[in-house]
């Protein structure tokens, strides 16, 4: 038997596996000692980029997202390959997906977006200095540059336009930041 934390896993069952997610069973032990289950969802390890420019502008994406069914602003967002490290992943993503390159990069942490049943660590940038290029969108990528004033950004969260929790955490940290 494992041991997680006060939890014992006494079995566990791959059920799915893509190039993006997993799916196992644990069945367990709960800490009220009685037996259970536990779903866990493994989702690629990925970053979420806050571009800044010198007038205090941030840069984020515009796009419609299958899984919410809805079109959202949020910074830029991605998986980190298995032969890459965080900064090469946020780098890479920034120019493909909005067209910029950045000489100053900072890496400010990283955050578990949903931590019940879901493993999904996003490694947090900002990216300064910056210079525009051409995208180089993936097939499934229909993605709008929007520039927007930090202040407006953060309204934006606090009325819910902004929704894409990593980059919350990203304005949250940039408004502190800059406090």
């Amino acid at each position: 038997m494992i041991e997680r934390g006060p939890w014992k896993i006494v079995k566990t069952r791959e059920i799915y596996r893509d190039p993006w997610i997993g799916v196992r069973v644990d069945d367990v032990i709960r800490p009220d000692g009685k037996p259970g289950i536990h779903s866990i969802i493994d989702i690629k390890a990925g970053i979420c980029v806050l571009a800044i420019d010198a007038e205090q502008n941030v840069y984020l994406t515009e796009e419609f997202h299958y899984a919410v069914g809805r079109v959202t602003l949020e910074g830029v967002s991605g998986g980190i390959e298995i032969d890459e490290t965080p900064l090469q992943a946020a780098q890479r993503e920034l120019r493909e997906e909005l067209g910029i390159l950045a000489d100053k990069w900072t890496e400010v942490g990283v955050i578990d977006p949903l931590t019940a049943n879901v493993v999904s660590p996003i490694r947090l940038f900002f990216a300064e200095e910056i210079t525009f290029t051409e995208t180089q969108h993936e097939g499934t990528e229909l993605i709008r540059r929007v520039r927007v004033p930090i202040d407006e950004a953060m309204r934006m969260v606090q009325d819910g336009r902004i929704t894409h929790g990593p980059t919350c955490v990203l304005l949250l940290r940039t408004h502190l930041h800059n406090a």
